[in-house]
């Protein structure tokens, strides 16, 4: 029996297109590898400016929320020093009310020669002038830092020369020192128990014995006791070189050294001494020289 199979055939290609497959497999995967590189460098720059424009955005905001403050802080500048310029014209008010010394005459609020600086623009162009505003803002703090110590050291100087007058009014003898009619009054007179030409130091003022009599202005008891024709006296020295004097008196009720307050029952009405009848015999002295008191009484 005769051998019928066939051998295989075998299929060979030749070595330069081995090659060029070979060459052609690695330039694909080269370029393959290529794209997934530059894939994957394209996202990961897609993702930082991505993250780059987030970022930028927030500035953006971070930046109009300073602006929007900035110009908060210029407005609130400008009305700061509406208000400083508004109590400075009130202060100098009151000094011309109260007949005082102006305080800026020599020297401007805002520093010597200083005029009111313009208002702040708050509606300019931020992105070009923001510089330009926040050095204004600057200067401008810095001027209202002198117009406000300039202001309190206005206000100290105000108060205590209004806190002076306070207690020169209050030492001021300006009420009647009790009720009842006037029958003499201040200057020469005739003398109802000698008939001569005298000068009458007071005032005197008739009613019931027991009337009460009051200080006409804050004080201390200076002095109690019998003075001569005055028979029973009480002295007040009201500071300011201001001295009143009750003669005739039935009673005190007040003792040497104590204070006494405006409007406060101090004595009694009576008829002690040289008298012609119960009334007081009031006094106001100046430095020492007896004065018309009717024209410090105001009631």
């Amino acid at each position: 029996m005769s051998n019928t199979g066939s051998r295989a055939r075998q299929i060979s290609f030749p070595g330069i297109v081995v090659s060029l497959l070979a060459v052609c497999a690695v330039l694909m995967l080269g370029v393959t590898g290529y794209f997934i590189y530059d894939y994957h460098q394209l996202k990961r720059v897609h993702l930082t400016n991505q993250l780059f424009y987030e970022q930028i955005e927030a500035q953006k905001g971070i930046i109009a929320n300073q602006n929007t403050q900035i110009q908060t802080f210029a407005t609130e500048i400008n009305k700061l020093k509406s208000k400083i310029v508004t109590l400075n014209n009130f202060e100098e008010k009151i000094r011309v009310i109260a007949n005082l010394d102006q305080h800026n005459d020599q020297e401007g609020l805002f520093g010597v020669g200083g005029s009111i600086p313009e208002d702040l623009s708050t509606d300019i162009d931020l992105l070009r002038r923001q510089t330009s505003l926040m050095r204004e803002m600057h200067q401008q703090v810095d001027q209202l830092q002198v117009a406000a110590t300039s202001q309190k050291s206005g206000l100290s100087t105000l108060l205590d020369a209004l806190e002076g007058q306070r207690n020169l009014l209050a030492c001021t003898p300006a009420i009647k020192p009790t009720k009842g009619y006037l029958t003499s009054r201040f200057g020469y007179r005739n003398s109802p128990f000698t008939g001569r030409r005298e000068m009458h130091k007071g005032l005197d003022i008739a009613n019931r014995e027991g009337t009460q009599i009051v200080a006409p202005a804050d004080g201390t008891v200076k002095y109690i006791g019998r003075r001569g024709l005055m028979g029973k006296t009480m002295i007040i020295d009201h500071g300011h070189g201001m001295v009143t004097r009750y003669g005739h008196l039935q009673s005190y009720l007040k003792k040497r050294g104590e204070p006494v307050k405006r409007g406060e029952v101090i004595a009694e009405m009576g008829n002690t001494g040289r008298s012609t009848g119960p009334h007081l015999h009031y006094e106001v002295h100046l430095n020492g020289v007896p004065v018309n008191p009717i024209k410090y009484i105001i009631n």
